[in-house]
Protein backbone atom coordinates (compact mmCIF):
# COMPACT_ATOMS: atom_id res chain seq x y z
CA UNK A 1 0.00 0.00 0.00
CA UNK A 2 1.20 3.50 -0.61
CA UNK A 3 0.76 5.88 2.18
CA UNK A 4 -1.53 8.95 2.15
CA UNK A 5 0.95 11.97 2.40
CA UNK A 6 0.24 15.11 4.33
CA UNK A 7 2.03 18.25 3.81
CA UNK A 8 2.81 20.60 7.46
CA UNK A 9 3.29 24.14 5.95
CA UNK A 10 3.38 27.32 7.84
CA UNK A 11 6.06 29.69 8.50
CA UNK A 12 9.02 29.56 11.24
CA UNK A 13 8.11 28.99 14.61
CA UNK A 14 4.15 28.50 13.60
CA UNK A 15 3.49 24.94 14.84
CA UNK A 16 4.33 22.49 12.53
CA UNK A 17 6.41 20.29 14.57
CA UNK A 18 3.49 20.01 17.33
CA UNK A 19 1.36 19.49 14.96
CA UNK A 20 2.86 16.89 13.40
CA UNK A 21 3.89 15.72 17.05
CA UNK A 22 0.37 15.92 18.31
CA UNK A 23 -1.35 13.87 15.51
CA UNK A 24 1.37 11.19 15.30
CA UNK A 25 0.32 10.34 19.06
CA UNK A 26 -3.30 10.47 18.19
CA UNK A 27 -3.01 8.46 15.27
CA UNK A 28 -0.31 5.79 16.33
CA UNK A 29 -2.96 5.42 18.97
CA UNK A 30 -5.56 4.37 16.35
CA UNK A 31 -3.03 1.71 15.08
CA UNK A 32 -1.51 3.71 12.31
CA UNK A 33 1.95 3.21 11.08
CA UNK A 34 3.33 6.70 10.74
CA UNK A 35 6.36 8.31 8.79
CA UNK A 36 8.03 11.77 9.25
CA UNK A 37 9.83 13.69 7.02
CA UNK A 38 11.31 16.87 8.34
CA UNK A 39 12.92 19.43 5.68
CA UNK A 40 16.05 21.17 7.23
CA UNK A 41 17.17 23.82 4.77
CA UNK A 42 20.17 24.77 6.42
CA UNK A 43 23.30 24.29 3.80
CA UNK A 44 25.45 22.92 6.70
CA UNK A 45 23.24 21.29 8.62
CA UNK A 46 24.08 17.51 9.53
CA UNK A 47 22.49 14.54 11.77
CA UNK A 48 26.17 13.16 12.18
CA UNK A 49 28.45 14.16 14.80
CA UNK A 50 31.38 15.63 14.02
CA UNK A 51 33.83 13.06 15.47
CA UNK A 52 32.26 10.44 16.03
CA UNK A 53 32.76 6.51 14.13
CA UNK A 54 30.06 7.34 11.44
CA UNK A 55 31.13 10.77 10.67
CA UNK A 56 34.81 9.17 9.83
CA UNK A 57 33.36 6.88 7.86
CA UNK A 58 31.56 9.37 5.56
CA UNK A 59 34.35 11.85 5.56
CA UNK A 60 36.16 9.08 4.23
CA UNK A 61 34.42 8.31 1.33
CA UNK A 62 31.01 5.82 2.65
CA UNK A 63 28.19 7.27 0.42
CA UNK A 64 25.65 5.20 3.14
CA UNK A 65 26.55 5.00 6.30
CA UNK A 66 24.00 2.87 8.88
CA UNK A 67 24.47 2.80 12.52
CA UNK A 68 22.51 0.12 14.59
CA UNK A 69 21.95 0.81 18.38
CA UNK A 70 19.94 -1.51 20.79
CA UNK A 71 16.74 0.80 20.14
CA UNK A 72 17.08 2.05 16.59
CA UNK A 73 19.15 1.95 13.09
CA UNK A 74 19.69 5.37 11.67
CA UNK A 75 21.02 5.36 7.98
CA UNK A 76 22.87 8.54 6.37
CA UNK A 77 22.99 8.96 3.11
CA UNK A 78 25.60 11.32 1.88
CA UNK A 79 23.67 12.44 -1.81
CA UNK A 80 22.89 16.17 -3.15
CA UNK A 81 19.88 16.76 -2.03
CA UNK A 82 18.36 19.90 -3.57
CA UNK A 83 17.04 18.11 -6.70
CA UNK A 84 15.53 14.94 -4.80
CA UNK A 85 12.17 14.30 -5.87
CA UNK A 86 9.54 14.18 -3.33
CA UNK A 87 9.17 10.14 -5.30
CA UNK A 88 12.44 9.70 -3.96
CA UNK A 89 11.97 11.28 -0.39
CA UNK A 90 9.29 9.10 -0.11
CA UNK A 91 10.28 5.52 -0.88
CA UNK A 92 11.93 6.14 2.62
CA UNK A 93 9.22 5.59 4.15
CA UNK A 94 8.18 2.22 3.05
CA UNK A 95 5.55 0.29 5.34
CA UNK A 96 3.66 3.27 6.38
CA UNK A 97 0.28 4.46 6.06
CA UNK A 98 0.82 7.62 6.46
CA UNK A 99 3.36 10.51 5.71
CA UNK A 100 3.48 13.87 7.61
CA UNK A 101 6.18 15.99 5.76
CA UNK A 102 7.06 19.17 7.74
CA UNK A 103 8.27 22.04 5.30
CA UNK A 104 9.01 21.26 1.56
CA UNK A 105 7.01 24.22 0.37
CA UNK A 106 8.08 24.30 -3.04
CA UNK A 107 7.73 20.50 -3.43
CA UNK A 108 4.14 20.05 -2.13
CA UNK A 109 2.84 23.57 -3.03
CA UNK A 110 0.51 22.65 -5.91
CA UNK A 111 0.78 19.28 -5.67
CA UNK A 112 -3.14 18.63 -5.74
CA UNK A 113 -2.45 15.02 -4.26
CA UNK A 114 -1.23 16.21 -1.32
CA UNK A 115 -3.20 17.35 1.31
CA UNK A 116 -1.83 20.39 3.39
CA UNK A 117 -2.14 21.90 6.76
CA UNK A 118 -1.83 24.73 7.04
CA UNK A 119 0.05 26.38 10.12
CA UNK A 120 -1.23 30.46 10.47
CA UNK A 121 0.08 33.21 12.35
CA UNK A 122 -2.04 35.94 11.19
CA UNK A 123 -4.73 36.97 8.79
CA UNK A 124 -1.84 37.52 5.66
CA UNK A 125 -0.54 33.73 6.32
CA UNK A 126 -4.49 32.24 5.66
CA UNK A 127 -4.38 34.50 2.61
CA UNK A 128 -1.11 33.74 1.00
CA UNK A 129 -1.60 29.67 1.77
CA UNK A 130 -5.18 30.02 -0.08
CA UNK A 131 -3.26 30.89 -2.96
CA UNK A 132 -0.22 29.14 -3.05
CA UNK A 133 -1.39 25.68 -1.24
CA UNK A 134 -4.06 23.01 -2.71
CA UNK A 135 -5.98 21.27 -1.39
CA UNK A 136 -5.79 22.68 2.22
CA UNK A 137 -7.09 19.93 4.74
CA UNK A 138 -7.30 22.54 7.78
CA UNK A 139 -6.11 25.53 9.17
CA UNK A 140 -4.29 25.42 12.67
CA UNK A 141 -2.18 27.65 14.61
CA UNK A 142 -1.81 30.45 16.65
CA UNK A 143 -4.06 32.78 14.78
CA UNK A 144 -7.51 32.01 14.98
CA UNK A 145 -9.65 33.24 12.40
CA UNK A 146 -12.65 35.27 13.78
CA UNK A 147 -15.62 33.82 10.76
CA UNK A 148 -15.66 31.21 9.10
CA UNK A 149 -13.48 30.22 6.00
CA UNK A 150 -14.83 28.83 2.97
CA UNK A 151 -15.62 25.03 3.38
CA UNK A 152 -11.61 24.57 5.25
CA UNK A 153 -12.03 24.31 8.97
CA UNK A 154 -10.16 26.03 11.25
CA UNK A 155 -9.16 23.00 14.40
CA UNK A 156 -7.39 24.50 17.13
CA UNK A 157 -4.72 21.40 17.26
CA UNK A 158 -3.94 21.71 21.43
CA UNK A 159 -7.75 21.74 22.52
CA UNK A 160 -9.04 19.26 19.72
CA UNK A 161 -6.55 17.12 18.27
CA UNK A 162 -9.10 14.37 17.83
CA UNK A 163 -11.10 16.83 15.05
CA UNK A 164 -7.82 17.38 13.41
CA UNK A 165 -6.86 13.28 13.86
CA UNK A 166 -10.37 12.78 12.56
CA UNK A 167 -9.94 14.63 8.97
CA UNK A 168 -6.39 13.08 8.53
CA UNK A 169 -7.90 9.75 9.52
CA UNK A 170 -11.14 10.24 6.50
CA UNK A 171 -8.44 10.90 3.79
CA UNK A 172 -6.33 7.29 4.83
CA UNK A 173 -9.74 5.92 4.47
CA UNK A 174 -10.66 7.20 1.20
CA UNK A 175 -7.32 7.05 -0.24
CA UNK A 176 -7.43 3.04 1.02
CA UNK A 177 -10.61 2.44 -0.90
CA UNK A 178 -9.55 3.59 -4.19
Amino acid sequence: MVPVVIAVVGGKKSGKTATIEILTKELTQRGYKIAAVKHIPEPDFTIDTKGKDTWKFARSGAKIVVAVSAVEIATIEKVESRNLSLRAILRKCRGSDLVFLEGFRKLVAENKSIYKIAVVKSPEEIAESLEIFNPILAFTGPYQPKSGLKRIPYVDIRKDSERLADLVERIVKKEAAT
